[in-house]
């Protein structure tokens, strides 16, 4: 969810809070930049029993550093982690599932571990959404964050709503139905830290072997081929990782490099 102003804020809180409630869920709130006070008192003036679902357990509000930046930083996997312990706190006690909001702001700042955002939202589809009865928002506030790296995230989603956001040279976007992603655009020098996210993910993702639909992809340099398929390769005897309509900048780079078809392996060619 894309916003820019406290209007649109509280909007979106208050429109999937009310759901939740109203469909037994326990619904939980991650602030990062606004006071959890805040949070409460906007659910309350939009006519929502906060205080009550407060009291009851149904409802939530705690800051960035009990959540995502729990411990010495942010970490992806232990926030995976979270999200199954939290998902079967919620229906042991007796809750018809769990839906959550994050303010992802956190992200654009000095924070340990902020540069693996990108491949949290990357996994977040496939080991967790297509787990557990959960629904969540990734709240990203433009006012905060740099119109680029909100696009970038915002496209990591299946599912981005809001304003609209500035395309990313290079996006990268879980496939809705296989475990594996979806890249379009260019891939070359300026957008590295988006390969290096994306091949975080190939390498160690739990969701299966991955695949790379390439069919929207322009432009392919050998940096960024070399990363992903170092990600591939991972451990002897690995997978190879599968390429569906690659671009034909990779198929000159796999003729140039045979010895990448061990670990690269376009299956429609």
């Amino acid at each position: 969810m894309v916003f820019s102003d406290d209007r649109q804020w509280a909007a979106h809180v208050t429109g999937f809070v009310r759901g939740g409630l109203e469909n037994g869920e326990q619904v939980q709130y991650f602030a990062d930049t606004t006071a959890p006070e805040r949070v409460l008192r906007a659910l309350t003036d939009a006519g929502i029993d906060a205080a009550g679902a407060v009291k009851s357990g149904q409802l939530s509000v705690s800051v960035a550093a009990q959540t995502y930046l729990a411990g010495s930083g942010f970490d992806p996997d232990a926030m995976i982690g979270l999200w199954f312990d939290g998902e079967e706190a919620a229906r042991t006690a007796g809750f018809s599932g769990l839906r959550a909001i994050g303010e992802m702001s956190w992200g654009a700042r000095d924070v340990v571990g902020a540069d693996r955002l990108l491949e949290y939202e990357l996994r977040l589809h496939h080991e967790v959404f297509a787990c557990l009865p959960l629904t969540a928002l990734c709240f990203y506030d433009r006012r905060l964050m740099s119109d680029e790296y909100v696009g970038v995230l915002a496209s990591a989603h299946v599912a981005h709503q809001g304003e609209p956001h500035t395309g990313p040279a290079l996006r990268v976007a879980p496939l809705a139905d296989r475990p594996g992603l979806l890249m379009s655009g260019s891939a070359g020098y300026d957008t590295r830290h988006t390969v290096a996210a994306a091949a975080a993910v190939v390498s160690c993702s739990a969701a299966g072997q991955m695949e790379l639909d390439l069919g929207a992809l322009r432009y392919l340099d050998a940096a960024s081929l070399s990363v992903l398929a170092d990600a591939a390769a991972g451990p002897p005897g690995g997978t190879p990782l599968k390429v569906r309509h690659a671009p034909a900048s990779l198929r000159r780079l796999l003729q140039l490099f045979p010895e990448l078809d061990s670990v690269v392996e376009v299956v429609d060619r």
